[in-house]
């Protein structure tokens, strides 16, 4: 009998952090955007998209693609030593980003169907692995804009 005392101790502490953790809700991604932009558009057929992906949850998630009205296609692009490849996926990590900025990881609106004009916004679905989808409304800023935050 006193050896079953520390054992039955030992699965009941065992159990109670495994229910501690399961119960903060940490196993899930908690995904929200902000400072999304879109530069207008020099070409008319393409153009570039901006924004940072945070995730305040305690598992990772997966940006797996990108959608918008005003393009036949979104492709998400991470730019390394100036050479740009296009990604079918990023992962956003647990209780971190995922920064889309100018010279790095960027969307690709391509094959637009109409020209964003500066003032305008448009609409952007984000879809991942684990969460549900995002409808992001980005702003078409200037040509030239670069953000206060650098992103």
């Amino acid at each position: 009998m006193k050896r079953r005392a520390p054992l039955t101790a030992v699965a009941l502490a065992g159990s109670l952090a495994l229910a501690g953790c399961s119960g903060s809700g940490s196993g899930t991604a908690d995904l929200s955007v902000s400072s999304p932009y879109m530069p207008q558009p020099v070409s008319a057929d393409m153009a570039a998209g901006f924004l940072t992906i945070t995730n305040k949850g305690g598992a990772k998630d997966e940006l797996t693609s990108v959608s918008s009205d005003i393009a036949g296609q979104v492709t998400m692009h991470s730019t390394v030593g100036g050479a740009m490849e296009e990604k079918s996926s990023f992962v956003i990590p647990a209780h971190g980003r995922l920064v889309f900025r100018s010279g790095a990881n960027h969307l690709m609106f391509e094959k637009l169907k109409r020209k964003p004009k500066q003032g305008q916004t448009i609409t952007v679905k984000l879809t991942f692995a684990g969460s549900g989808p995002l409808t992001v409304s980005m702003p078409v800023k200037s040509a030239t804009y670069v953000p206060s935050t650098g992103g």
